[in-house]
């Protein structure tokens, strides 16, 4: 059950990046040039973009602030470097995030031989300020939530086989994007890239038609 559910597929997405510089970029809500008034964003999501770079490209070092930012990793590596001191790379079932807080720069690169793909949210924080902070957690396991307390938000990672089902958290704000393979929600089938921003989220279930892969973001404030 649900107030309000708000599918927006993957063609809808605002495409961005460079590709001549072998970047290619799907933005989810209002970004850089593209600017839409009633898609600033969705409980503490502000950005949900699906980044992919051949191999030597990526993005020089640019600033952030007052943002945590979250990235999954769907195929290839990914090389973190920022102002903090950080450098990691981040591969398939990693989560990093980056908290900005009063502001870091950083660099993201594919310096792998194969092409990179990944899935990076940003969440508004519910206090400006503060000191940035970087984490990552290795090989997540499978349901386990991955707490942002600093945007009142949790990360559920789901990988499903056909026919498997499983719980959406009833919350007041979720966020469900699918990263591969077909899901049925709500009587509404997502595939690849697809979204869905469900308000009043109870009783929900994901059912997948396909071997498949979610995030799905529960927060308690829009």
């Amino acid at each position: 059950m649900v107030d309000v559910m708000d599918v927006r597929r993957a063609e809808e997405r605002y495409r961005g990046g460079d590709p001549a510089a072998g970047i290619s970029s799907l933005h989810a809500f209002s970004f850089g040039p593209h600017y839409d008034p009633d898609n600033l964003r969705f409980g503490a999501v502000i950005a949900c973009n699906e980044e992919a770079l051949a191999p030597g490209a990526g993005f020089d070092e640019h600033p952030h602030s007052h943002t945590e930012i979250v990235t999954w990793v769907v195929e290839g590596e990914l090389t973190h470097r920022d102002s903090a001191g950080h450098e990691s790379v981040v591969r398939p079932g990693d989560v990093q995030r980056l908290s900005s807080a009063g502001g870091v720069r950083h660099v993201e690169r594919n310096d792998g031989s194969e092409p990179l793909v990944f899935v990076q949210m940003w969440l508004a924080p519910l206090e400006p300020g503060g000191d940035p902070s970087y984490e990552i957690v290795r090989g997540i396991a499978d349901s386990t939530p991955y707490a942002v307390p600093e945007a009142g938000a949790m990360l559920h990672v789901r990988r499903l086989t056909a026919g498997e089902r499983t719980a959406v958290p009833d919350a007041p704000f979720v966020y469900v994007h699918c990263v591969r393979g077909e899901v049925r929600l709500d009587g509404e089938e997502l595939g690849p890239g697809d979204a869905a921003r469900i308000t009043e989220s109870k009783d929900l279930e994901a059912l997948a038609g396909s071997p498949a892969e979610l995030l799905l973001w529960e927060m308690t404030v829009g």
